[in-house]
């Protein structure tokens, strides 16, 4: 009888350990060595981060769905919520498109302040898809969900990355981000947005880099951060940590006057 051990899967090729609770540390550093290898083969050096619903749609597409409605009489609330947030998409869109083709006048050999999103459809998409407008790579850091989360066709191929870990992929975020812009969106937006805050008002981001949450008639009325400062949970010094505003161009001049200010010179990811 022929015994061959090659027969036999060494350890990291059987499947069954590596889906395993014993594997679990292998599968979260492959979620850290994976993504920094592809930066580095690519000379990603660090990213401008844009958070944002799943949900919102192009104008062309709510203006398909809300046509759809007034035929069949059916789904019209639903159109018209995607016709006024439509124009986060375009705005969102142009913003990528903007901060690419200024990225790329940088007399660098490095790839810096590269668009990045969370993958999936709606802002995501839009983001990235402006990025690809403006003839640069972009970077999407997908993470697998029941629901909402395909990755979307306007990422840059070889920087379309899958994440199990919510964490990890969080990490990859902060890790690389310079700037973050903060569009209309719901629990995981919040999530994102809040979390990067916390880290910054702990110290536990020490880089300077501009937040703008973008939106200002849609975050007015979600949150109140003001209340908590009247409240005495936050100080007054913590409003000023990101920009809100509605303005395309305010928004464009105060992430690359602080990019210029704080990042410029130190190319390379930080926290």
């Amino acid at each position: 009888m022929d015994n061959n051990k090659n027969d036999v899967p060494r350890f990291y090729h059987d499947y069954n350990f590596m889906d395993s609770g014993d594997a679990r540390p292998l599968r979260i550093l492959s979620e850290y060595f994976g993504p920094q290898q592809r930066f580095e083969e690519f000379n990603v050096d660090d990213t401008i981060v844009f958070f944002g619903s799943a949900r919102i749609q192009s104008k062309e597409v709510a203006n398909k769905a809300m046509e759809e409605a007034k035929l069949t009489g059916e789904g019209e609330k639903k159109a018209k919520q995607l016709m006024r947030l439509s124009k986060y998409y375009e705005e969102t869109r142009e913003l990528a498109r903007r901060f690419t083709e200024w990225s790329k006048t940088l007399d660098n050999d490095e790839r810096r302040f590269v668009v990045c999103t969370g993958g999936g459809p709606g802002i995501m998409e839009a983001a990235n898809r402006g990025a690809s407008e403006g003839k640069g790579v972009n970077v999407g850091l997908n993470i697998s969900l029941p629901f909402e989360q395909n990755e979307n066709p306007y990422i840059t191929r070889e920087l379309a990355l899958e994440f199990h870990y919510f964490f990890m992929r969080k990490f990859w975020f902060v890790y690389l981000a310079k700037a973050v812009l903060v569009m209309p969106g719901g629990f995981g937006t919040l999530d994102e947005f809040c979390e990067l805050l916390t880290l910054i008002q702990t110290q536990k981001i020490k880089k300077k880099m501009p937040i703008v949450l973008y939106g200002a008639d849609y975050w007015n009325k979600v949150v109140n951060f003001e209340a908590l400062c009247e409240f005495g949970t936050i100080s007054e010094e913590d409003l000023d940590l990101y920009l809100v505003t509605d303005s395309m161009d305010e928004a464009f001049d105060y992430v690359t006057k602080g990019l210029i200010e704080y990042s410029l010179e130190t190319p390379g990811p930080m926290l």
